[in-house]
């Protein structure tokens, strides 16, 4: 259900703003993303876990959360990060 560490550095690599950048919105929605993908699969199989389904909708409002502070500060960036992530709003 977590993100592999080659996963990551696989996304902070493609997502990343900057050389050293680790920490952007842009990466962490990133990954957040990839965990809600794997937690949906997960769920899709163990429909009763009511863990993973609690665990699932925090990483979702974190990830809204996340876009929401984009789209207020830079509308185009948070328009292409929506459509290069594959989410829609």
């Amino acid at each position: 259900m977590s993100v592999t560490k080659e996963k990551k550095q696989g996304l902070i690599k493609d997502f990343a703003t900057g050389k050293a950048d680790t920490g952007s919105v842009d990466v962490q929605c990133a990954i957040l993303t990839e965990r809600v993908r794997n937690l949906t699969a997960h769920l899709n199989d163990n429909a009763h876990d009511t863990q993973a389904k609690r665990g699932l909708i925090a990483l979702v409002s974190r990830r809204r959360k996340l876009l929401r502070y984009l789209e207020s500060n830079d509308s185009q960036r948070y328009r292409d990060l929506i459509k290069k992530l594959g989410i829609r709003k």
